[in-house]
């Protein structure tokens, strides 16, 4: 193809043009600095995020006051009715404090030394404790009849995740650094029975055994669980044809 033609005219123009893009957006996000050395740190994303929840949160708990405001002012037998029901869930849904014996598992990472450094040789991903050991004592406890859970001062319900990065947990929009705390209203020894029977909580225990982390059963006399404070999120819905 000829330098002249057309065809290589107009594809020098559409380069160039690119080019430009790309120079003007890289520009517009360095704010003038050099980008080739720039990093993200996750710990200052993570809280920045958090500190974004807690201010939703906040505004939320408002408005769900005043929409609790308006809707007992006036309510048609219907609305009356589907409120009614709904009270009457929202204790298994978890949207009431509860409280009773409970057993109580505290997850710790491994001791540093008197110069705040890990041991020397060992690969620092063994000395934290992971999002699936946490997961791990969670799925157990639920399997051996936990009627009401509570992760750190959180209660956990149907919609709830457990999220680590790095050694930070993540739990509904908030962040927590170890140790990690789970505490179940049930049959305490049924509950530490299943414990024992879990491989991933086995595991966790070969990391304890072996690297010093934390580990830690307690049974609770009585335990005060909070109700969840959360949004509950509408995923689907239908009319019924009457």
């Amino acid at each position: 193809m000829s330098l002249a033609s057309p065809a290589w005219r107009v594809g020098s123009v559409a380069v160039c043009l690119l080019a430009g893009l790309l120079m003007g957006t890289a520009r517009s996000y360095s704010h003038g600095e050099d980008i080739r050395n720039r990093s993200v740190d996750l710990s200052v994303v993570v809280q920045g995020a958090g500190a974004r929840v807690a201010t939703a949160e906040a505004k939320a708990a408002g408005l769900q006051q005043s929409i609790d405001a308006l809707a007992g002012s006036d309510l048609s037998p219907q609305v009356a009715t589907a409120r009614k029901t709904a009270n009457g869930l929202s204790a298994p849904a978890g949207l009431t404090a509860v409280h009773g014996p409970a057993l109580r598992v505290s997850l710790s990472d491994a001791q540093r030394n008197s110069d705040g450094n890990y041991p020397p040789g060992v690969d620092p991903d063994d000395l934290v404790v992971h999002q699936q050991d946490v997961q791990s004592v969670v799925n157990a406890m639920w399997a051996g009849g936990a009627e009401a859970m509570m992760i750190m001062d959180q209660r956990v319900v149907t919609t709830s995740a457990v999220r680590c990065i790095g050694n930070t947990l993540l739990l509904q929009g908030r962040t927590y650094s170890p140790p990690f705390v789970i505490t179940a209203i049930g049959d305490a020894t049924r509950m530490e029975r299943s414990l024992d029977a879990e491989p991933g909580v086995a595991l966790f225990q070969t990391y304890v055994q072996k690297f010093q982390l934390g580990f830690e059963i307690d049974p609770v006399k009585d335990a005060n669980l909070p109700a969840y404070a959360g949004l509950i999120r509408l995923t689907a819905a239908h009319q019924e044809k009457k």
